[in-house]
């Protein structure tokens, strides 16, 4: 089963130096329907303004998964990583027992777009870690590329979770299938452009929830840029 969940659906915050499309409730959006889809509970979809960003806060007991579409996001934590994360790269941060960090945009004249994935983990206490890894444009160039995943396969980001998040690149007559066990859920969300999941159009900012599944198929993209989610039930 599809379910079509539209753009113009989620909730949307503007504070100025930060407006936010949040794909599942967050802060002061709560929507009972749109909680999570398995043990996936956020999907931020943030502009941020030139010489802006977050100040230091905390986090605790979750993955978090940072993918730059445009722009770079400035990271820095307390353990230590003081990163940039440019388009191409995948950001995972294990929050753990507890970690603090900040994301700002340095640039002068230019936005950051990106999103914010959380991921509900399969552990708690741990301690909090981070990791980042350049995937290449060519990898996902009419592919569903491997991005993050428990064991680290395939050179993906290691989350601790029961989850697998790939990345595609979608134009003209390229397209793929990825094979899911229908006891399992899926996500697919567009970051930009659009395409036919199984059959079903989606635009920018759209996504599909899927159950009961045995694949996915992406194709007819027209500069298309898709994350999907393969969960747990």
């Amino acid at each position: 089963m599809l379910t079509l969940r539209k753009s113009q659906a989620r909730g949307h915050a503007d504070h100025g130096w930060l407006k936010s499309y949040h794909s599942f409730s967050f802060a002061e959006y709560v929507d009972p329907a749109h909680m999570g889809w398995g043990n996936l509970r956020v999907i931020n979809e943030d502009r941020i303004a030139p010489g802006t960003g977050f100040g230091t806060h905390g986090h605790r007991d979750m993955e978090i998964i940072s993918y730059v579409l445009e722009g770079n996001l400035a990271h820095k934590d307390s353990m230590g990583n003081v990163k940039g994360i440019p388009p191409g790269d995948v950001q995972r941060m294990s929050a753990g027992r507890g970690v603090m960090h900040s994301e700002f945009n340095h640039a002068a004249g230019q936005t950051t777009h990106f999103l914010q994935i959380w991921i509900e983990p399969d552990v708690r206490g741990i301690p909090p870690s981070y990791e980042q890894k350049t995937i290449p444009e060519a990898d996902k160039r009419g592919a569903l590329r491997l991005v993050a995943s428990p064991d680290g396969a395939a050179d993906s980001v290691t989350i601790h979770a029961d989850a697998r998040i790939y990345a595609g690149l979608f134009d003209g007559t390229e397209a793929a299938v990825l094979p899911i066990d229908p006891a399992r859920k899926a996500y697919v969300f567009v970051a930009r452009g659009s395409v036919a999941v199984n059959d079903q159009a989606l635009d920018t900012g759209d996504a599909a929830l899927l159950s009961a599944e045995s694949r996915i198929t992406v194709s007819e993209g027209r500069q298309a840029e898709v994350l999907v989610f393969d969960l747990a039930p």
